[in-house]
């Protein structure tokens, strides 16, 4: 059996929820600006992007069109509607659907209608060095998009969640107007990590942390589109995980309650 200090668990995250890195500040000199000296609250920073100085509105009951060998992804559709529930939050103008979601009024025009993804490859095995790279074009319906709105294309489905992240980042709720809104339209971005790697180290056995916060964190990773967390879950200092076959090792945690089952575990990885 591998000493307490050796059992890690690496876990590769490419899940979202409610965006919480929207009020990151850019410096100055670090920004594209196109007459406007507003910061660009994207993040990262994306590789290379151009925008404009136009404003538009986005349907709450965008729609999503899949192109490419990637078109049968489950993968898309689950985080599709899960982005859909981040950038709709606020009680936009629409009526609610059966799922909760802003849905648009009839007779209401919106210049974003819908979301466009062409994926080249259908191989959707996730491992590291994964190609993360892709295209995002945000425009209106008068504008040069093969849908009114926005076209993500990447070699992978994982470049198309960071895609998808990133126009997440780009919606704006307008408080006057109660709708969904991206400013500096259009825009054009050409992106891919810098580094293979970013990671985040989570120690629980020095610092239990209960499953609830764990998928916090893992979700906040995912708005800085980190790809890697290095779960640390035992050391000298307490052993909180259910080990099935030495069951008296879980005595060594914390206390009764600080402790991870099997179960807590698969649900974390």
């Amino acid at each position: 059996m591998p000493a307490p200090s050796d059992i890690w668990v690496l876990v590769l995250v490419f899940f979202s929820a409610i965006p919480i890195l929207e009020t990151t500040r850019i410096l100055q000199n670090t920004l594209h600006i196109s007459n406007d000296d507003s910061p660009i609250y994207i993040w990262p920073l994306p590789k290379q992007f151009e925008h404009g100085n136009s404003t538009l509105s986005v349907d709450p009951n965008l729609s999503l069109h899949i192109k490419g060998l990637g078109a049968n992804s489950d993968i898309l559709r689950e985080a599709f509607e899960r982005y859909k529930g981040i950038i709709f939050g606020y009680r936009a103008n629409g009526r609610k659907g059966s799922d909760g979601i802003r849905v648009s009024d009839e007779g209401e025009v919106y210049d974003v209608t819908g979301l466009n993804l062409v994926i080249a490859s259908g191989d959707e095995t996730l491992q590291f060095g994964v190609d993360e790279s892709y295209i995002l074009y945000v425009g209106g319906e008068d504008e040069e998009s093969i849908v009114g709105g926005v076209n993500i294309e990447a070699n992978t489905v994982y470049g198309a969640l960071r895609g998808m992240e990133t126009f997440s980042q780009l919606c704006r709720f307008n408080f006057m107007e109660k709708n969904i809104e991206i400013h500096k339209a259009p825009w054009y971005i050409i992106d891919e990590p810098k580094f293979p790697f970013r990671g985040l180290l989570l120690d629980t056995s020095r610092h239990f942390l209960p499953v609830k916060v764990i998928k916090q964190v893992i979700d906040s990773m995912s708005y800085a589109k980190l790809n890697v967390l290095h779960w640390h879950i035992v050391d000298e200092e307490s052993f909180p995980i259910e080990v099935p076959s030495y069951p008296h090792l879980w005595r060594g945690s914390y206390t009764k309650w600080e402790k991870f089952t099997v179960e807590d575990a698969y649900e974390i990885v």
